[in-house]
């Protein structure tokens, strides 16, 4: 797929995390993303892991934890557009998908990231070129199945400046 979305095939706060991406191959943008991310994982200590630069932050783990796990939402959605199905989804609370971050070691995130982007590219690699186009709607938003993948990158971008700016700079 290389295939920039148009702003035609989404609204509201998703565009601001695919504008964050550069580039139009979205599997080599993720790709080189968990190359990235599991090479900075791989670098941190549990005492960084556990860092959070100001109260009611949420620790480095839960920042990564909520990459995988905003992902796995948004992977989710993808594969229901993708094969056809017009179900309006409900949004959801990011702070009740918190819980378990702290007490994970970054070693078992480092893990789980890895298996939950394997995961999405896997499936976006085995998507019909049809399905790239398909809408659904989110939370109350229209989005195309490119839409999604590209929201997928640009929300780790996003975070992933949320890292080096205040967690380890």
């Amino acid at each position: 797929m290389n295939q920039r979305p148009s702003e035609e095939e989404y609204v509201g706060d998703v565009g601001e995390f695919i504008r964050l991406v550069p580039g139009s191959n979205i599997i080599d943008i993720l790709l080189a993303q968990e190359k990235q991310t599991s090479e900075l994982l791989a670098s941190l200590t549990e005492r960084q892991g556990a860092y959070r630069y100001a109260q009611g932050k949420w620790t480095l783990k839960e920042v990564v934890g909520h990459i995988a796990d905003g992902e796995r939402v948004m992977t989710y959605r993808l594969l229901r557009f993708a094969r056809g199905d017009k179900t309006p989804l409900t949004g959801f609370d990011q702070e009740l998908f918190m819980s378990p971050f702290v007490s994970w070691t970054i070693a078992q995130l480092a893990e789980d990231y890895r298996a939950v982007r394997q995961s999405t590219i896997t499936l976006l690699r085995g998507l019909p070129e049809e399905a790239w186009s398909r809408k659904g709607t989110a939370n109350d938003v229209s989005i195309t199945v490119r839409a999604l993948a590209f929201g997928i990158a640009g929300h780790e971008l996003h975070h992933m400046g949320v890292i080096r700016d205040r967690y380890l700079s």
